[in-house]
């Protein structure tokens, strides 16, 4: 990984997710590191190496939104792009007006998500 590549953290307890994703980002210029809980990359030293989270909303433990909360409260300010199997609007509505860049529902293509950290890393 070079320092030139803006860090993509992925939280997500979908396994195949880790599993895709990573390519996908490196396809884009990223740098991809994968978790599978919030505690997990909390605890982690990618928490102050990430330039964009990539957010599950669903999972066991500490929830998508209850991390951008947490992460909020200590004053990180890592721009996040959610993704859900659940279509759930009123989530969806609720973690953008507390400052997510977007949120994505699974599956969802790779022109949105190039959108969407283009937008949270502020490439034109």
């Amino acid at each position: 990984m070079t320092n030139s590549r803006p860090l993509v953290s992925i939280v997500d307890d979908d396994e195949s997710v880790r599993e895709s994703l990573p390519d996908l980002l490196r396809e884009f210029g990223c740098a991809a590191e994968t978790f599978e809980s919030a505690e997990v990359f909390l605890a982690s030293d990618a928490l102050r190496r990430t330039g964009c989270l990539i957010l599950d909303i669903a999972m066991p433990g500490m929830s998508g939104p209850e991390l951008q909360q947490e992460l909020a409260r200590r004053g990180d300010k890592i721009p996040i792009i959610f993704v859900t199997a659940h279509r759930d609007d009123a989530v969806c509505r609720r973690v953008l007006a507390q400052g997510a860049v977007d949120c994505l529902f699974k599956p969802f293509s790779d022109t949105a998500l190039l959108g969407a950290l283009k937008a949270a890393l502020k490439i034109p």
